[in-house]
């Protein structure tokens, strides 16, 4: 019945501005860019993982009306909605990597529960934890 999740979704404030923070910061690639009567559907995704698909979109129509539209850039744009993980090999490296590519950090590299994380933002204000866990550390 079923193959598994291929897309999982974040609400963005700007598609344009995801989609440079998540290609030229992240690493990730275009997917998928179709659009049409205002609405486009716009995914990308980690050249590890070919089989999942991050989507950026829009609160709005025809999804949304206007109010919960409003609402959820202000959801996000607080940092509530909940965090995604990244998986990395040596969280230190990476978050010096993408501190010097301007990456917002919210929590530096920190050992805890057997792994080392830290947090950043995207532009719109979607959570991050970045970790590296045991295993991958040197």
């Amino acid at each position: 019945m079923s193959e598994g999740i291929g897309v999982v979704g974040l609400y963005v404030r700007d598609q344009e501005e995801a989609l440079r923070f998540y290609v030229d910061k992240l690493g990730f690639r275009v997917h998928t860019d179709v659009g049409g009567g205002g609405y486009r559907w716009l995914t990308v995704q980690h050249p590890d993982q070919p089989s999942f698909q991050l989507g950026l979109f829009l609160p709005g129509p025809p999804v949304h009306d206007e109010a919960t539209a409003q609402a959820l850039h202000e959801f996000v744009a607080k940092g509530a909605m909940p965090p995604l993980v990244l998986d990395v090999d040596d969280c230190r490296g990476a978050w010096e990597r993408l501190r010097a590519l301007g990456v917002e950090f919210t929590q530096e590299p920190v050992e805890r529960f057997g792994n080392v994380d830290a947090g950043f933002r995207d532009p719109s204000g979607n959570g991050w934890k970045m970790i590296q866990s045991r295993r991958g550390q040197r």
